[in-house]
Order: C-alpha cells, then sequence, then structure tokens
C-alpha cells in the first residue's frame, strides 16, 4: 500500500520524521500533497494543525489518523457497491490482468459493459471477425487475440507465386446470398477490398455448368426450367416430377433426419443417391448419411416443418430469417447478380486485411504461436494459461474447434467437455494441380462424384474457369483443385499421419486423367493434407449445440462459442457467427 495522499512534497528528498523521531524512506513522489494544502484541510478531524506549535510528529500523526479513517470508510463503501453487483447480476465484477511481459495491470476494477477485456481464442476466420466486431464496439477497452499457430486465418490460405498465380488451399468462392452473405460483402467493404472482388455471375459458364461423374462420365446438371422438363442423365426421369409430388408428401414429425433420409423421402432415392450425395461430400466431405438435415440445411427443414413442403416453402417462404442492411458492394452483388466470389490476390486478402485491421484499432494485442494450456474461472474472470505466461480476460469468444476447446477447459465444465468431444470432424486432402496449355472437354465450375462412384475422390474444382485472374499472366495454363478423403479418408487411404504427398499426387493426378481425360502430367502441384479441418453436424448436432449454450448460461460462464463446430461450416456462416456472439454479448 502507498502512502496517504495528504503528505506534502515537503517530505520530498528527505526522511519522514515517524511519531518516535526517527525517519522513514520517503513515499513516492505522486502521492505528494504541497504543504500549503496541509495547511488548508480543516481541524475537524479531516484536518493537520498547522500552529507554529504544533510538532512535525503531530501533524504526521493526525495525517495518519485521517488516511485511516477515510481508508476504512471507502472500503466499506466498496464492499457494499460490489456485493450488489453479484447480487445482480451474476456476473464477476472485477478481473486481475495477468502474465509476465505481456504489458497486463494486476489492479482489479470495477466490472461494465465499457470496461472489458475480451480474449478471444483461436485466431482463423471465426475468431478474426469476432474480433473485428469486438474492436469496433466502444464498449470494449482491449481485445486479446490468441493463435496457436504460426500464422491468422486458418483454413483460408492461398499460395501466391513468384509469376502471379494464385491458388487455394481452402476455400476458395464465397457465396453473396442471404443475409450472411450480405454481412461478409460489406466487412469487404468495410475493409477497403472492394476494387479486389473478382465476381462470377450467374450468367457465367461456371455458374451454369457443374457436373456429375457418374457410371464413369461426365454429366452436366440440370439447370433452368428446360433442364427440369427433360429427363438428363444420370437421373431416370424428368426432376419437375420429384419436384411436383413433393407438395403431396407428409410432413413429419421427427425432431431431425439425416439428409439422405429427408430427400429420400421428399424427393426421391435417386436424387439422394446421387445429387445430395455429391453435394454433402462437396460441402461437408461428409456421408449424407448421417448428416443433419436440420443442421446441415436449415432452410430445408424449415420449409417442411413451416409449409409441408419444400416448395411452398421456397416460393411462400418459411417465416422471419435473419436480415443485414446491404452495404454497396452487396447491393452491387445483387445488381449484378453475383453467384460467387474471389478476391485478386486469393481468399486468404481477407484474413490479413482484418488483421492489418486490428493492429491500425490499438484495441487489439495480437498473439501468435500461443496455444492455450488451461482455463479457469473464478468471479475475477478468466485466467488462460498459455505456455510463456498467464492472460485473464472478463470474457471468453472461442473460436477454437471443439475438441480443442473440451481439452482447455477446467473440471468444472465436465459436461460441456463431454458435448464438444461428441463433434467429429474430417480430414480432407486437397491437391493443386497446374498444366500447361487449355486441357479441359468442358467448361463449368467442376465436377463432384457420389460415394458410389469412388469414395476416396470428393470432386475436381476447375480453378482457371472461374478464377482466370489467378492463372500466371504468360502463357495459357489450366488450374485444377482435386479434393480426396473426407468422411472415407481413413478407408481409403489410412492414417493421416502415415500417408505420404507423392501417394495424394499420385491419385489426384490419376483421377484427372482417368476422368477428364488430361493425358499430360501436371507442370506443377501442391499437396496439402487439412487435418480434422471440417467438422461433421450428425443427427442430433442441433440438440447438442443447445445443451452446451444452456450449460453455460445456467453457470452463468462468461464464455461465447463461434466458429464452424456449432452453427455452420461456411465462410459466410463462420464470420456471421462472430458478429451474432458479440452482438449477444452487448445484448444489441
Amino acid at each position: 500500500m502507498g502512502m496517504p495522499p495528504v503528505l506534502g512534497a515537503g517530505w520530498r528528498g528527505r526522511p519522514l520524521p515517524a511519531a518516535n523521531g526517527r525517519g522513514t524512506n520517503p513515499p513516492p513522489s505522486n502521492v505528494y500533497k504541497s504543504d500549503e494544502e496541509l495547511r488548508n484541510c480543516s481541524s475537524t478531524g479531516n484536518a493537520v494543525e498547522t500552529s507554529g506549535t504544533t510538532s512535525r510528529n503531530q501533524k504526521f500523526a493526525t495525517v495518519i489518523r485521517h488516511y485511516m479513517k477515510q481508508k476504512k470508510l471507502k472500503a466499506a463503501t466498496e464492499n457494499v457497491h460490489q456485493r450488489c453487483i453479484n447480487g445482480c447480476s451474476g456476473e464477476p465484477h472485477a478481473r486481475r490482468l495477468a502474465g509476465p511481459d505481456r504489458g497486463f495491470s494486476s489492479q482489479r476494477y470495477a466490472h461494465s459493459q465499457s470496461m472489458r477485456t475480451v480474449a478471444v481464442l483461436g485466431g482463423g476466420v471465426g475468431g478474426l471477425a469476432a474480433s473485428y466486431y469486438l474492436c469496433r464496439s466502444p464498449q470494449v477497452t482491449k481485445v486479446i487475440l490468441i493463435e496457436s499457430s504460426s500464422r491468422f486465418g486458418g483454413w483460408l490460405r492461398s499460395t501466391r507465386r513468384p509469376d502471379s498465380a494464385v491458388f487455394e488451399q481452402g476455400p476458395r468462392g464465397i457465396r453473396p446470398a442471404g443475409a450472411v452473405g450480405q454481412n461478409t460483402l460489406n466487412m469487404v467493404d468495410d475493409l477497403g477490398l472492394g476494387r479486389e472482388v473478382l465476381p462470377v455471375p450467374y450468367s457465367h459458364v461456371a455458374s451454369k455448368n457443374r457436373f456429375l461423374y457418374v457410371n464413369g462420365r461426365l454429366n452436366r446438371m440440370p439447370s433452368g426450367l428446360r433442364g427440369l422438363l427433360r429427363t438428363i442423365p444420370p437421373f431416370s426421369r424428368p426432376l419437375l416430377y420429384s419436384v411436383a409430388s413433393e407438395v403431396l408428401v407428409k410432413k413429419s414429425k421427427e425432431d431431425d433426419e439425416s439428409v439422405h433420409s429427408f430427400v429420400s423421402r421428399r424427393l426421391g432415392q435417386e436424387l439422394a443417391d446421387l445429387a445430395v450425395d455429391s453435394l454433402c461430400r462437396g460441402v461437408f466431405a461428409g456421408d449424407c448419411r448421417k448428416l443433419s438435415v436440420r443442421s446441415c440445411f436449415p432452410p430445408l427443414f424449415k420449409a417442411e416443418q413451416q409449409r409441408g413442403s419444400l416448395t411452398l416453402g421456397m416460393l411462400l417462404g418459411s417465416g422471419p430469417s435473419q436480415t443485414v442492411t446491404p452495404g454497396s458492394l452487396a447491393k452491387r452483388a445483387k445488381k449484378e447478380s453475383w453467384a460467387q466470389w474471389s478476391l485478386r490476390g486469393g481468399v486468404e486478402t481477407l484474413p490479413e486485411s482484418i488483421v492489418e485491421y486490428l493492429q491500425r484499432s490499438g484495441k487489439v494485442e495480437l498473439q501468435k504461436n500461443a496455444p492455450v494450456k488451461s482455463m479457469s474461472h473464478s468471479e475475477l474472470g478468466w485466467k488462460i494459461e498459455l505456455e510463456d505466461g498467464v492472460v485473464s480476460a472478463d470474457h471468453i469468444i472461442s473460436a477454437l474447434p471443439s475438441k480443442a476447446l473440451a481439452c482447455v477447459l477446467p473440471p468444472s465444465c465436465q459436461s460441456l467437455t463431454r458435448l464438444l468431444q461428441d463433434i467429429h470432424a474430417v480430414t480432407v486432402a486437397v491437391v493443386n494441380l497446374e498444366y500447361d496449355g487449355s486441357i479441359l472437354p468442358v467448361q463449368g465450375f467442376g465436377h463432384l462424384l457420389p460415394s458410389s462412384e469412388d469414395k476416396g475422390l470428393l470432386g475436381v474444382v476447375y480453378d482457371s474457369v472461374p478464377f482466370p485472374e489467378h492463372n500466371r499472366p504468360n502463357g495459357e495454363t489450366t488450374r485444377l483443385t482435386v479434393m480426396m478423403g473426407g468422411s472415407w479418408f481413413q478407408e481409403e487411404f489410412g492414417d493421416p499421419d502415415s500417408v505420404s504427398s507423392e501417394s495424394l499426387l499420385k491419385q489426384a493426378c490419376e483421377a484427372v486423367s482417368s476422368q477428364l481425360g488430361v493425358k499430360a502430367a501436371p507442370i506443377w502441384s501442391l499437396v496439402s493434407l487439412h487435418r480434422d479441418c471440417i467438422p461433421q453436424y450428425y443427427l442430433g448436432h442441433y440438440q447438442r449445440v443447445e445443451s452446451m449454450r444452456s450449460f453455460i448460461r445456467s453457470r452463468n460462464l462468461p464464455l461465447s462459442l463461434v466458429g464452424s463446430s456449432f452453427d455452420g461450416v461456411s465462410v459466410n456462416d463462420v464470420i456471421f457467427s462472430g458478429r451474432a456472439a458479440v452482438e449477444e454479448l452487448f445484448g444489441l
């Protein structure tokens, strides 16, 4: 405890007399008052006598008594105030900032929405988005973003070669549709990336032509009214028949259902076996017989529940939905009918720009190479143990994969830990290939394969068609991406820790050769193995997530869950989950 603040500057530089007349060390200079201030104190208990006959010892003793009296009164007042806060809000009223070399003070102060430190765990696009929205809130004092690896951005990774060619190891095209799509475009606009956007309209060949590889051949997916009216392989009848008869199918009374069962029941088994099976492999790298329709395709589930029919639900709407006020870029996307978009420097430009924004803000502390070892919670808030120190915060927004978070939660959260461990994720191999010249037999976005055709090969994206701007500028080339594994990785390729890049590259090249008729060898290649990269929303996923959040609410835990493990795996969904968590935190 420092010395009483009423001690005068006259003590500075010489011993401070004590009651016994012996000197002590002088107090810190910032607690002094002048001799004039001492003389102006009243003589009714708050005063120091200033007559010429009063000794310095008497003066000092009086000051000490006055200070202790005020200190006791202040302590009693703070105690009542803190009890009131705890009793009314149920939230911790104070925090302690600690940790070596992290610039934190150990001072405690009242917990309020205008004085918060929020720690964000995970520096993928979910954690970056949460930090971005926190940074824009005037109610946040400090944000600490903690990432275990050496880079931010998570699965959004773009390889940029010196010759300006760009290859995506993760997502490559982002959809602008819906509230979540508009929200992402608003962020892109706010970050000043509007001129970097590469739009792909619905009129583009990559939007109109998508293929299924079935029975050893490429089949163009039906599109438009003509496509619905005609029988187009690999389907045995016009799709309009399935759509029309769907209106007569009774609504299910089940709380959840697999995607395959849902589509088989409403649209027919052929559509489920071929189109929907392939779609789930392309989006989730997952098995549609295990995935939940309620969690993976909420609009379909909601349409049946609200309207009794997918067709009627799509035509008439299925009740209220999320809304986002579109900015100029989102309005442009709607006006120009964008189907998807990317960025000139690759999708990784988005997380890179968010990081730059956070660095400029002055409110965010960015930590890389900082894996979380453990977490503990008390009335003072969270204490997060890292390899080289401890970080404390009032609130945590976790964008970690569910199992990673489960490994660091305290023992008091065992129920939450078990629920988090029940969410599984799959491993995907991504092989980027570049060929000399134009080697594709068809033009389109790419092709997918149902599991009945080849379990190990999920699909091939014809990257040069939607985004030719990512080709090298000199000399015509074709860029492809082959995706393999997913739910079938272990079965088809073995242990991810044992599989070699050479074997994956060989199988990718063989697939391109057999399915696209490309006999030439690639002139460049890159193999990436993404372990546990896509969470699988199996049956009952929505119940697990609700149970997690119910546990958090019941314990008054200052913890928010965001990221692909919970409310959607797309880039748009993950970014929106970060925004939603921040808005919920501040009651917006």
